[in-house]
């Protein structure tokens, strides 16, 4: 008896007309015909299969004005890493354009054969990055969260991305079994005296290579908008001069750590100002840029993934 083969899906459609268009390089008249749609429904099954993430596309020549910021960045920073996107114009969405780039970065370290840990924050940037990654083996690498991944009503943290790069890579991996921010400095103090967390901890610590997002402290901070500080938190904090955060700790324009607000009470591991080992930022968008460039004066990051806007920008306030 022959087996019934199931209805395509519309993922299914979208993912073989996108392939069609991008990889076999037809033209959406060759789309419609080859799926035997309409001209319109090829049009549009393309166009889902790249907002849906059925379909990655990377830029495989570096485009001279990126070449030159990324030159500039350098040598006005001192960074040992630097990767410099096209922009996508004004008004679009800066992970958009960073991601498949910053993708590529920790591809770079995964393929690597000898063995080593990786760091890793969380946050927008860097769970569009684990987006655009390809899957690959790359068992000989740990990969470790710097921090916590428990929000403050008790469930995982929406942007945590260990386990989501650990999917693709197949690696063995370590969360943070410690809320991002505790309610108080005790609580905080006695997960952390926890020796299953030591030894995260432990590890983090000893990570080969770091990523993180970088995030602002205006008033669209991320921690406020995810709900992990409370405005008159971020009021106190802003009061003290505070420009970005780094794995959820908090700093001033010099880059330097404050000793107010939730910094008494993050959990995980705080990313020590001139690493010698690479601490790569991944992010872009004017409102970052104050936090961007305090955070590599400093040294917190020694390396960069951002896009050209934010490239221009951090040349110009440097």
């Amino acid at each position: 008896m022959s087996r019934i083969e199931p209805e395509p899906s519309l993922n299914d459609e979208a993912a073989r007309a996108g392939w069609l268009y991008y990889v076999g390089g037809m033209t959406q008249d060759q789309i419609a015909s080859e799926l035997g749609v309409s001209r319109q429904r090829a049009q549009r099954l393309v166009s889902r299969a790249m907002a849906d993430g059925l379909i990655h596309v990377r830029l495989n020549h570096s485009i001279g004005a990126c070449l030159d910021l990324e030159q500039a960045l350098k040598a006005r920073f001192q960074m040992t890493r630097c990767r410099v996107a096209p922009g996508l114009g004004p008004g679009a969405d800066g992970v958009r354009a960073i991601a498949p780039a910053a993708a590529a970065e920790l591809e770079r370290f995964l393929r690597m054969p000898d063995p080593s840990v990786i760091g890793l924050g969380t946050g927008r940037a860097l769970r569009g990055m684990v987006d655009a990654m390809a899957p690959m083996d790359a068992e000989q690498h740990r990969l470790v969260s710097l921090i916590g991944n428990i929000a403050p009503d008790g469930s995982a943290s929406f942007f945590d991305v260990v386990m989501r790069i650990a999917d693709k890579v197949r690696a063995p991996h370590y969360p943070m079994p410690v809320p991002v921010i505790s309610p108080t400095s005790a609580e905080n103090a006695a997960f952390h005296a926890l020796g299953p967390v030591k030894k995260v901890v432990d590890l983090a610590r000893a990570a080969d290579v770091i990523f993180v997002g970088v995030g602002q402290m205006s008033n669209d901070a991320p921690l406020l908008k995810d709900g992990f500080v409370s405005r008159s938190e971020l009021d106190e904090m802003q009061a003290a001069g505070a420009v970005g955060e780094v794995a959820g700790w908090v700093y001033d324009s010099a880059g330097i750590y404050l000793d107010v607000g939730t910094n008494t009470r993050t959990g995980g591991v705080r990313v020590t100002p001139g690493l010698a080992r690479p601490s790569i930022g991944i992010a872009a968008g004017a409102s970052k840029v104050p936090a961007i460039s305090a955070a590599l004066k400093s040294g917190i990051i020694n390396g960069l993934v951002t896009d050209e806007p934010t490239a221009r920008a951090l040349l110009l306030q440097a």
